[in-house]
């Protein structure tokens, strides 16, 4: 009896083991405070369905950045990451085709509110595909970093000339590359058969052999260029700087720092430089599209600091906050910010340089900008901040 008794007591001891295991593994009883998980608050509220909607959406913007690899893609996602405010604001990156088609999704698409594009395609949808009213419905917040034109090609193509009748991939419809790429070579007098396959597919056809070169338009470095092994034997194609290219382009040039297998030592190359723009579509400023992104505008100035340092992109140290954009018109959200931050930089300095609702940095000449502009760094570095 005593050995049925202490057999019964036993199984009950085991059975009370094994439940216990199982709720606690299957979140039936209280798990250990050691597997609790921190939910994000903006997961655990909840409501009534319309009022997360509302919630989600009120200051949602989107902001059109670039092919995945591309460093406007960078920037976008940058944009997002720094100024990223739960529910008071939050910008969502869209993956796109590239700098062209970003201004025709900024003029059509909905849901995009922002755009990163080039000088020289808002000078082409004014000027060749004569959008119309494009001055007064598109402006700019800033003048991103200059983006570079890269050219790859076998060792044995060391001129644009050495191109004439071969193929040259442009990269996928709607990039940059595809609409600068033939402004460049019609301008050089130099014809050659283009194609547009996407740039992994492109660089796997150069290295067979199928095409003789590919253009792509990114900020240097990277790494699409920087990694190519030696034994690919390619380097970057130069382009001579000069008036032809004097209206939309800049002088830039390739290092072996930046691109250690495509320029020999002690070599440079030179290329040709765009500058790029973050575009607005100008909505009503009393419009729902427009104080969202008035608010991004707002928090891009007071936390500008946060882009200069890594892990951020070290383009966006060059980004002049002062430089204008020939043939553009700043947004005026941004004008005022401007203002502000003169004002700013003014008191800070104990400077007795008024500024005005009427005083604009666009009637500013390029000396007053850069001095505007490092004022403003110093402001930034300033400990009465």
């Amino acid at each position: 009896m005593r050995a049925l008794l202490r057999t019964c007591v036993a199984f009950v001891a085991a059975l009370i083991f094994v439940l216990t295991l199982v709720s606690t593994e299957f979140g039936f009883g209280t798990p250990p405070r050691a597997h609790a998980q921190a939910i994000p608050k903006s997961i655990q509220e909840g409501g009534a369905e319309n009022s997360i909607k509302t919630r989600r959406n009120n200051w949602t913007l989107g902001i059109a950045g670039g092919q995945l690899s591309g460093t406007y893609m960078t920037f976008a996602n940058e944009l997002a990451e720094v100024l990223d405010d739960g529910d008071n604001l939050r910008v969502l990156p869209i993956v796109s085709y590239g700098a062209a088609s970003n201004l025709d999704d900024l003029l059509y698409l909905r849901g995009v509110d922002v755009a990163v594009t080039q000088s020289d395609v808002f000078e082409y949808f004014q000027t060749q595909r004569k959008t119309a009213g494009l001055q007064n419905r598109v402006h700019y917040i800033i003048r991103l970093p200059v983006s570079e034109v890269h050219i790859m090609a076998k060792r044995n193509i060391r001129s644009l000339e050495d191109l004439r009748g071969k193929k040259v991939n442009f990269g996928p419809a709607g990039s940059g590359s595809s609409l600068t790429g033939p402004i460049i070579f019609q301008r050089a007098g130099v014809k050659v058969e283009q194609t547009q396959f996407d740039n992994p597919v492109a660089l796997q056809k150069l290295r067979s052999g199928e095409i003789d070169a590919l253009i792509r338009m990114v900020s240097k470095p990277i790494d699409f260029f920087a990694k190519i092994p030696a034994k690919d034997d390619f380097h970057l194609v130069p382009i001579p700087f000069d008036k032809k290219f004097s209206d939309y382009y800049t002088l830039a040039e390739f290092t072996k720092a930046e691109y250690p297998t495509l320029i020999s030592e002690g070599d440079t190359t030179t290329g040709l430089g765009v500058p790029a723009v973050l575009a607005v579509y100008n909505w009503p400023l009393q419009s729902d599209r427009a104080r969202r992104v008035k608010r991004l505008v707002e928090r891009m100035f007071a936390n500008w600091e946060k882009f200069q340092s890594p892990p951020r992109h070290p383009k966006w140290k060059e980004v002049n906050l002062a430089a204008t954009v020939p043939g553009w018109t700043r947004w005026a959200p941004a004008e005022e910010q401007l203002q502000i931050m003169r004002a700013q930089q003014a008191q800070t300095a104990g400077t007795q340089r008024p500024v005005t609702s009427g005083q604009s940095t666009s009637n500013l000449n390029e000396a007053e900008r850069q001095r505007l502009y490092r004022e403003f760094q110093q402001w930034q570095q300033s400990p009465k901040r």
